[in-house]
């Protein structure tokens, strides 16, 4: 795995536009991260010179993948007041978000809480899109537990495209594109990462990525309302977010918080999902082990619609285990059933609003 040292040491070959002496000596090299084969590398300009910016950005970019050991390398150039930064494949501070050439609609699937079901909710959604004949792309925003490989049955590593403007393709499975950071770790390698590094991810999954054309690509984002989310609302602008809960206070009481985020930066709430609702013993007796209606209830108080309630199931959890999502496995299944009902719910819902 390359060192901070080794970054330092192949930028020293990269000049600053116009001069001999290069930008490490310029002192404009800042925050330079290194985990798991991936290199960010902010640069701080005095100048707002666009061009030298863009220059500079692409240098950085050739002189960072040519160390051994480096998988992805994400450089972000900062300019003062005066000029517009460009920045090719990223979002500048302060700049609107970009939508994504090609990607119609991206929805983002969020929970307050750890340990709801989202990772669930997203790959059966996702999955039950497709069935409907839509294109789907899903990417995998949890980037120190991601679970995406696992419940959609993908242990590769994603190429890259050939030609000037290098972008991951990502894999697919099941009908949907896949992108995860996931895809990019060995077995059970650990990120140890600092909010600067996952945003920038975040960012490059979101742009330097060839989706290709999609109808919608789904964010499975992760708990909390920390960097993830922020950096995924300042990059790209949201169809927007579902929301996934189970019955009980403590997960509706930090589902709140995660509403309310959305709000702050103006992302419609297309709907609640009340995930563990109930299990059915052998005997047929509906048993509510979390309680009950409590997702229904935040619905209506939230002024926000209420998607469905999802069963605990075993199936669920098997088809999470082997790679194929429930929707797949047991399509005539009382949760296969209601997943395809949210699926119809929200193209109805962001055709008659959108268009």
């Amino acid at each position: 795995m390359p060192s901070e040292n080794e970054i330092l040491d192949a930028l020293k070959a990269v000049k600053y536009p116009g001069y001999s002496r290069d930008i490490v000596s310029f002192g404009i090299v800042k925050d330079v991260a290194v985990a798991n084969g991936a290199v960010s590398v902010a640069i701080h300009l005095t100048s707002a010179n666009a061009e030298a910016a863009v220059q500079i950005k692409s240098d950085c970019e050739a002189a960072i993948k040519a160390v051994e050991g480096v998988r992805l390398a994400h450089v972000q150039v900062h300019q003062p007041p005066g000029g517009r930064q460009a920045q090719p494949g990223g979002t500048a501070p302060g700049q609107a978000p970009q939508k994504v050439p090609g990607i119609a609609r991206v929805i983002a699937v969020a929970s307050g809480k750890g340990g709801v079901g989202k990772s669930t909710v997203s790959v059966n959604l996702a999955c039950a899109l497709a069935k409907r004949g839509a294109r789907i792309g899903l990417l995998d925003c949890d980037i120190y537990g991601p679970s995406i490989p696992l419940m959609m049955g993908v242990n590769e590593r994603p190429s890259v495209t050939v030609g000037s403007e290098e972008k991951l393709v990502p894999l697919e499975s099941h009908g949907v594109k896949l992108m995860s950071m996931g895809f990019l770790l060995q077995d059970d390698q650990p990120i140890i990462w600092r909010g600067p590094m996952i945003m920038r991810t975040i960012q490059q999954f979101v742009m330097q990525v060839d989706w290709g054309e999609l109808d919608y690509l789904i964010v499975d984002l992760p708990p909390g309302t920390g960097d993830a989310q922020l950096s995924l609302c300042q990059t790209v602008p949201l169809d927007g977010g579902v929301i996934v809960t189970t019955p009980q206070e403590a997960s509706l009481g930090v589902v709140r918080k995660g509403i309310e985020m959305f709000r702050k930066v103006n992302v419609p709430i297309l709907g609640l999902v009340e995930n563990m609702s109930y299990f059915t013993a052998p005997g047929g007796e509906r048993v509510e082990i979390f309680g009950h209606g409590g997702g229904q209830d935040e619905a209506t108080r939230q002024g926000a619609p209420f998607l469905g309630e999802m069963p605990l199931f075993t199936e669920i959890r098997k088809g999470g285990d082997d790679g194929v999502p429930v929707v797949l496995r047991e399509p005539e299944s009382p949760p296969a059933i209601v997943f395809g009902q949210i699926a119809q719910q929200l193209e109805e819902h962001l055709v008659d609003t959108q268009g």
